[in-house]
């Protein structure tokens, strides 16, 4: 019966076919095995390069130069035209000269479409002047003192589909002229700004007065068809010894700048139009430096001054600690050489275009600080002569007109201006802030506003969440997997350790959310409760294990070895439920009843959804991560080691520190890299528990606004392929590099670790 039992469990020889067979089949299932797992090793990594590339692809024409090119260029009559301006479809132009002539033609071709007569009166042309180019307004000044203000419009029609423009000449007053100058005195220099509601001019007299008239529209508030046009005037003495040069108005008709021969700038508050009040006069050029134009950037709120070395600068009023405005010159632009003749802003962004006595041409961006071209223009032999420019409201054309009649139209490719390295990583001087700072506010509802794409103080909110994250979660999950690994019995580890597993599964849109309406709000209520857990616990922690060992040992030895710690579990509730309800009794003894409130009054700022909370939920969503890692590398570090150092006479703490946490080191390490990764990529916990501002403070109480979240929550409203939109995508790409750099470094810093105590 045995002989027969051992030849029936014997293995059918080798060389049998059932042997050959099952060999084979094993070899087919091995080889499946490995190419399958090689195939899905090689489909992340190329589905991880395919996204590293599409991030780049979508980021990089960010730092794309602008590009011209010639769409027509040809030479009409002799010309001297004062002023250009170019429609948005690039089609259609106005020329307005000295003689008070307006032609609109083509401006591909220059065929004329429309010479209106305006009514001048008679009267000869002493100035020219123009308002905000997004307002179409100009004014034509005369020897009489008086001004004719007028308007362009373009009227769009669609007969048989297809796009007819028809141009036309309003006036915004009326054709009747405006007596500006009541001494009848000629107007050398005009400046002029119209809405719906009102009108302004200003004029510099033939006699060195400045001259100042508003009409201001009042509608009946019960017919808004009836209404009645109120006239306020001023007049301002201006130095005699000095000449005017240069005089603008805001589009917003509540500052006058004015420029003299001797390089300063008059800085004039006219709000009060019967009062005109000069705010500062200031030197805004060199000895030696003339100013050759000023020009308001879009918005009304910016000056750009051109010298006659080449430079452009960029002024604007700056609230100083009293309160008070005066001008600053905030930034400067240096690549042209030459005196700078025109500048041409854009209608919408914060970009305009120079030209120079050379001929050459420049665009720029002021926000970004960036110069995207510098090309010429115009031939060396119309150089230096008074050549007019106009840009289109698209910023995408560009026409220019000399004298003898040389005309040039350009398209421009320029899309992403707005964008620099200096824009998104250093610290930019934004209009109306009173000194350079890190801001990033994508959008707002004026049409004048300056874009802010700062990405660092996003930056600096993403390490921040996972620097106060990890200050949580790291203590927690490290010891307490040493704990359960080393020192805690089987049966109670079989509990523990999945319980803290099962753990990850929780959605963190749910941890988010009970973290905004539910956590913040105890915790804006409980602050020194809130506080005194963190401090008490690990103190009764300490005492409850010394009280532990003064304990009869009949007692001790009760208790199952490695359940010891279940003990501590009525002592944490214990002290976090005394902490709650002392709460109110430590708030009013110490902080007058309202820790919040006495934290602002001390100059530190508090709001209910800041960087305690989501340190706190964040850190719960990433214990998991590292417990389990931590816990696994630590419980298979082999046997042989901590039996034999325990038999070589080590305690188990000393077998802990020197045998044990060395081997796990590898993977204690890579479980706090994949933590702290997990903590740089989580979006809705860090959406829905902090306030989502983008400040820097490292403030614990104040909160943040991180990058991922900020993707979430701008994604969807941003314009596709816009510079919004490629900011976003490179904030992805910079937590992509991020995370790419922290894996990286994670698994460089493991290998050496596994070598140098491979031999332990």
């Amino acid at each position: 019966m045995v002989e027969h039992s051992l030849k029936n469990s014997v293995l059918p020889p080798a060389d049998s076919p059932i042997a050959v067979r099952r060999r084979k089949w094993r070899e087919t299932k091995d080889r499946i095995a490995k190419y399958g797992v090689a195939a899905g090793g090689l489909g992340v990594i190329f589905a991880i390069v395919l996204i590293f590339f599409y991030l780049l692809y979508v980021v990089v024409p960010l730092f794309y130069g602008a590009e011209i090119e010639i769409r027509s260029e040809f030479n009409a009559q002799k010309n001297t035209a004062t002023h250009l301006t170019l429609n948005e479809y690039n089609d259609v132009a106005l020329s307005l000269d000295m003689q008070g002539q307006a032609r609109f033609f083509a401006a591909d071709s220059g065929e004329t479409m429309l010479i209106p007569t305006l009514p001048l009166a008679e009267a000869t042309v002493s100035s020219f002047g123009k308002g905000d180019p997004s307002t179409g307004v100009f004014a034509y000044g005369f020897e009489n003192g008086q001004v004719l203000v007028f308007k362009q419009e373009y009227k769009i029609s669609y007969p048989n589909d297809v796009r007819t423009i028809t141009p036309r000449i309003e006036y915004p007053i009326g054709e009747a002229t405006l007596a500006l100058d009541s001494k009848g005195k000629a107007l050398n220099f005009l400046s002029v700004q119209s809405n719906e509601e009102q009108t302004t001019a200003a004029a510099v007299t033939a006699d060195q007065r400045l001259v100042l008239s508003s009409l201001i529209r009042e509608e009946d508030f019960m017919d808004e068809d009836e209404f009645t046009i109120e006239q306020f005037n001023a007049e301002v003495p201006l130095p005699t010894l000095v000449e005017t040069t240069h005089l603008v108005i805001d589009i917003d008709q509540r500052e006058l700048f004015l420029a003299d021969d001797e390089g300063y700038i008059s800085f004039y508050d006219i709000q009060d139009i019967e009062a005109p009040r000069l705010v500062q006069r200031i030197k805004a050029v060199p000895s030696g430096v003339d100013i050759t134009t000023i020009e308001f950037l879009t918005g009304g709120i910016s000056i750009l001054v051109g010298r006659s070395d080449g430079q452009i600068d960029q002024w604007f009023p700056v609230r100083d600690k009293d309160n008070n405005y005066t001008l600053h010159n905030v930034r400067s632009f240096h690549d042209q050489t030459d005196p700078i003749i025109a500048i041409a802003p854009e209608y919408a962004r914060k970009g305009f275009v120079a030209l120079d006595a050379s001929g050459q041409f420049g665009i720029y961006h002021t926000t970004a600080e960036r110069t995207l071209l510098i090309e010429p223009l115009v031939a060396t032999t119309e150089a230096g002569k008074e050549v007019a420019i106009a840009i289109s409201p698209r910023a995408n054309g560009l026409l220019s007109m000399t004298p003898n009649g040389q005309v040039k139209l350009l398209d421009i490719d320029n899309e992403h201006p707005d964008v620099s390295w200096h824009s998104l990583w250093e610290e930019v001087w934004y209009e109306s802030r009173d000194k350079p700072e890190y801001i990033w506010q994508s959008s707002s509802a004026s049409n004048d506003f300056e874009p802010k794409f700062s990405l660092t103080p996003l930056t600096f909110g993403t390490l921040k969440a996972a620097m106060y994250a990890m200050a949580i979660a790291m203590p927690l999950a490290i010891f307490g997997a040493i704990f359960t690994a080393y020192f805690m019995s089987p049966g109670m580890r079989k509990v523990v350790k999945p319980t803290i597993e099962i753990m990850e599964a929780l959605p963190t849109v749910i941890l988010g959310f009970l973290a905004g309406l539910w956590l913040a709000p105890i915790v804006e209520g409980n602050l020194p409760g809130v506080f005194s857990i963190f401090i008490m616990t690990p103190i009764m922690i300490v005492l409850t294990a010394w009280l532990w060992t003064k304990l009869p040992s009949r007692f001790r030895e009760s208790i199952p070895d490695g359940w010891e710690s279940a003990i501590l579990i009525p002592v944490v509730i214990l002290v976090g439920v005394v902490s709650m309800m002392m709460s109110p009794t430590i708030e009013a003894w110490l902080f007058d009843s309202n820790m919040p409130q006495w934290l602002n009054n001390h100059g530190v700022g508090f709001d209910q959804r800041n960087s305690l909370v989501v340190g706190m939920v964040m850190g719960f969503a990433v214990i998991p991560t590292i417990f389990s890692i931590t816990e696994d590398a630590i419980f298979g570090v082999p046997k042989h080691l901590t039996v034999g150092s325990l038999a070589l006479g080590a305690t188990p703490w000393q077998t802990l520190t020197r045998v044990v946490l060395l081997t796990a080191s590898p993977g204690i390490f890579s479980a706090v890299m994949i933590g702290l990764g997990r903590a740089v990529g989580e979006t809705m916990i860090v959406l829905m528990a902090t306030g989502n501002t983008p400040i820097m403070d490292f403030n614990i109480f104040e909160g943040f606004r991180a990058l991922s979240a900020n993707i979430a929550v701008e994604m969807p409203e941003a314009e596709v392929a816009s510079s919004h939109y490629r900011v976003l995508f490179l904030a992805a790409l910079v937590l992509f590099i991020a995370t790419f750099i922290f894996n990286t470094v994670a698994e460089v810093v493991r290998q050496r670790l596994r070598t140098k105590y491979s031999s332990l």
